[in-house]
């Protein structure tokens, strides 16, 4: 009698193997660590459909924080798996920091720029839930459908938010608002563009 395949739930990096990386002396050790990291990350929890994995993915900033990531793939290029977690990772942080700052901004963002499939559902007004729910929604992509994607949507964000920011005289405020400055935001969605093209080309590594 065959035995019914069992199915595993994808393996992910726990706590302990962060703070591993970051403690690591030997900085090339440490780099290399940290791409791994990225790379199972991205191709280890690839298309499934286990809730408690994408949950864990969508929220690592939080469970782990966000200076944890920062020290891990914050000097990564951004033409590489890891750079290019990094920057969805921020991104998604400065929503959750000052989600009704990016509400503002994606709102008159829209009214100024062609819009990517990226819009598709959000309510007119956004509001602060639904820029979070948006920004929850392109982060699952990592794990839940093509990483390419995933890139391009969130260039495609952070271009709407960008050219928001541009068009309100007062812009935002918040923690993340000197760091993510309009021409910032501009150059980060140019980064994930490019990332999503090596992506597609089998190049990003």
């Amino acid at each position: 009698m065959s035995e019914t395949p069992r199915h595993h739930r994808p393996s992910l990096p726990g706590a302990a193997h962060f703070e591993q990386i970051v403690d690591d002396v030997d900085p090339a050790a440490r780099t290399e660590a940290a791409d791994r990291a990225a790379t199972l990350l991205v191709r280890g929890a690839h298309d499934t459909e286990d809730e408690a994995v994408v949950a864990r993915v969508v929220h690592l900033a939080e469970t782990e924080g966000l200076e944890t990531l920062a020290d891990l793939w914050s000097g990564s290029p951004a033409d590489s798996v890891a750079g290019s977690l990094w920057r969805l990772y921020l991104l998604r942080s400065w929503v959750y920091a000052d989600p009704v700052g990016a509400a503002r901004e994606f709102d008159a963002g829209r009214r100024h720029t062609p819009v990517h499939e990226v819009v598709a559902g959000v309510v007119d007004p956004p509001g602060p839930d639904e820029v979070r729910d948006l920004a929850d929604r392109v982060l699952r992509g990592v794990v839940q459908g093509d990483f390419a994607d995933t890139l391009y949507r969130a260039a495609a964000f952070a271009k709407v938010v960008a050219t928001g920011r541009a068009h309100l005289s007062d812009g935002a405020d918040g923690s993340y608002a000197s760091d993510l400055s309009a021409s910032r935001l501009l150059t980060l969605a140019d980064q994930l563009e490019h990332a999503a093209g090596l992506e597609l080309g089998g190049h990003l590594a």
